[in-house]
């Protein structure tokens, strides 16, 4: 039968000082602090896997910026996600993998991809004239902005003063881009 761990306090946790080997100081339900002879503290959670039911270790962060109370959370949303069939560490992954994304899917970027397919779709030449268009007008205002965040009002903001100038051609010509036509809409 295994053995039942005591909770630790954080007395304990503050105190616990390095030694001249790895040691780790266990909370019960797979939590650990481990200190390392350098002095780092780090939460860690044992687990075993889903599916292949290989025990495996997952980082919670270091003390004293994760605490004892937030490593305990973040242990309870673990086994929550565990009671689930999903594992932690897969899914932090992915979590992070796909802001990851959205950040790097900015409006400049799809722009840059859009240029490429239009290429093969139409003459160089006229994807190029819708390019320098969006070069000279909306990429300015919305190139680093993340696409997802890109809402009409902000598109309709920088089409007005070129409207406003009498270039209702131009606006026209860059309400037909399909970027900026799928935000408009």
């Amino acid at each position: 039968m295994a053995k039942l761990a005591t909770p630790l306090t954080n007395t304990e946790v503050k105190q616990a000082k390095p030694k001249d080997k790895l040691y780790k100081l266990s909370d019960g339900e797979g939590l650990q602090l481990r200190v390392k002879p350098n002095g780092t503290k780090t939460w860690l959670l044992d687990y075993f896997k889903p599916y292949t039911k290989k025990r495996t270790s997952i980082s919670l962060g270091t003390y004293p910026s994760v605490t004892l109370a937030d490593a305990r959370k973040k242990k309870r949303d673990a086994r929550e996600l565990l009671a689930k069939d999903i594992d932690p560490k897969s899914h932090r992954e992915e979590v992070a993998e796909l802001a990851k994304e959205e950040l790097e899917s900015t409006f400049g970027k799809v722009a840059g991809k859009w240029l490429l397919l239009k290429q093969q779709q139409v003459k160089v030449e006229t994807a190029n004239h819708a390019w320098r268009n969006l070069e000279r007008h909306v990429l300015p205002e919305l190139a680093n902005i993340p696409i997802h965040l890109v809402k009409p009002k902000m598109v309709i903001d920088i089409l007005n003063p070129i409207a406003n100038k009498g270039s209702l051609e131009t606006v026209k010509r860059l309400c037909s881009i399909k970027g900026v036509r799928a935000v408009l809409n």
